[in-house]
């Protein structure tokens, strides 16, 4: 990287600021709403409509962007709500306003969605572009595992260090992160590069072509969640005109069809697990530095096996290496209920972090190789469009799961939802492995 890209790449440390504070948020937000008297299926409403509310966010943005050619000011807008949302959720003492407040929390990250992109990217070659992505995906993602350990941290010392209740270490912590995130906004302003030249015009259609020929090798290009910024994008790069829906009814048989239905299915699996997983910690006996740990170790065991898992991927059929991780966590995700509900904290705390890890050892190998699946998998005509729904219809899965795993958990209970998310699961590799067989993929 030459001087002139670090100088101008040093917007990205205050965006990184901002998704710490997002990240922590992420398990604060719904461990607070518990303090508050949430239960399962709240706390799994508050994980759906976070996914819901990102993508008309971003839509709703993207087109104020489109018609004012204006670009820092909705990043800046983007972590200035967002510091405002934190900052006052401490206020706030019914989890249903919570709920509210998360909601417009996703919608302020997605203002920046359909910036970041285009920002990240400007001044650089078109093949250099998966790189780019990748370097915004990774000050993201070192930004949201800051922000767990942070909490982690907080949440040990709180009590025994400075004598605070865990609610009032919940308020001043979200008060912090609010804090963090106007910092960000202050980082972006000092240090957002040259007003960018790129269309968003120009850029969905270069983007496009990125897209039919696949995002290279980058691995974090592909390992990033799924977020408002990718929906906004995957939605954008959908063409609904008459000869698109002609190509794509022309190729329903093909296999890129079952794969993306499978793929819908298992991220709704996901969700239905990790939609009420912070209220199932919290009722068998974990404080809220001990759910941040778990996160904490899921996450970074991700971190550490995505380079691992790309470099794998060249020498082992990447659907076959998906298929083991989408099996493996369909065992994984039982076992938290057995193991959570058979031993107590804190020696249960070891078994379950190891059953986390394994689960975010599993989220590298399905993050790597999804993405080169449907590229792989869609024919070239429609590939962008093949991508775009996959990542659209990963978001909705999601939303979808957070609210069955809610609904599931609170009548019936959380061992029923959690086998719910496992059968999910092998449901959706039946998917998978059906259509290998029958078309040899």
């Amino acid at each position: 990287m030459t001087q002139s890209h670090r100088t101008t790449d040093g917007w990205l440390y205050g965006w990184a600021l901002g998704y710490a504070a997002v990240g922590a948020a992420s398990l604060l937000v719904p461990l607070y709403a518990i303090d508050l008297g949430a239960g399962a299926l709240l706390v799994s409403l508050i994980a759906a409509t976070a996914a819901f509310a990102g993508a008309p966010g971003a839509i709703l943005w993207g087109r104020l962007v489109s018609r004012t050619h204006r670009r820092r000011p909705f990043i800046l807008v983007a972590l200035g709500l967002t510091s405002a949302v934190l900052a006052l959720t401490p206020l706030l003492s019914s989890p249903w306003t919570v709920l509210a407040a998360n909601a417009l929390l996703w919608f302020a990250v997605a203002a920046a969605a359909p910036v970041l992109n285009l920002v990240v990217v400007e001044g650089h070659q078109q093949h250099q572009w998966p790189v780019r992505f990748g370097l915004l995906n990774k000050y993201q993602g070192y930004g949201w595992l800051a922000g767990l350990v942070v909490g982690a941290g907080w949440s040990g010392v709180a009590g025994s260090a400075f004598g605070l209740s865990p609610l009032v270490a919940k308020r001043l912590f979200f008060v912090g992160a609010g804090l963090t995130a106007l910092l960000g906004a202050f980082v972006v302003y000092l240090r957002y590069p040259e007003r960018p030249r790129i269309t968003e015009r120009r850029f969905v259609r270069l983007l496009r072509h990125v897209q039919q020929n696949g995002f290279g090798g980058d691995r974090s290009t592909r390992a990033v969640p799924f977020g408002p910024g990718r929906v906004y994008w995957g939605l954008r790069s959908l063409r609904f005109g008459d000869d698109a829906r002609r190509r794509l009814r022309s190729r329903l048989a093909t296999p890129i069809v079952r794969y993306l239905a499978a793929a819908t299915l298992f991220f709704a699996a996901f969700s239905v697990f990790f939609g009420p997983l912070p209220a199932f910690l919290t009722d068998v006996g974990y404080g809220t530095d001990e759910v941040f740990v778990l996160f904490v170790v899921s996450s970074a065991a991700s971190a550490v096996a995505y380079a691992p898992v790309g470099t794998l991927v060249a020498r082992i059929d990447a659907l076959r290496l998906q298929t083991s991780a989408l099996v493996s966590r369909a065992i994984l995700f039982p076992l938290v209920a057995v193991v959570g509900l058979g031993v107590a904290p804190p020696g249960g705390v070891v078994l379950v972090g190891a059953l986390f890890a394994a689960i975010g050892l599993s989220w590298a190998v399905i993050a790597v190789t999804a993405t080169g699946l449907v590229t792989n998998l869609a024919p070239e005509p429609v590939r962008s469009e093949a991508l775009g729904a996959y990542t659209a219809l990963g978001s909705f899965g999601g939303g979808v799961g957070s609210a069955v795993g809610g609904v599931v958990a609170g009548s019936v209970g959380y061992v029923a939802a959690f086998a719910l998310a496992a059968v999910c699961l092998l449901a959706s590799v039946a998917v998978v492995v059906r259509e290998r067989t029958v078309r040899g993929i």
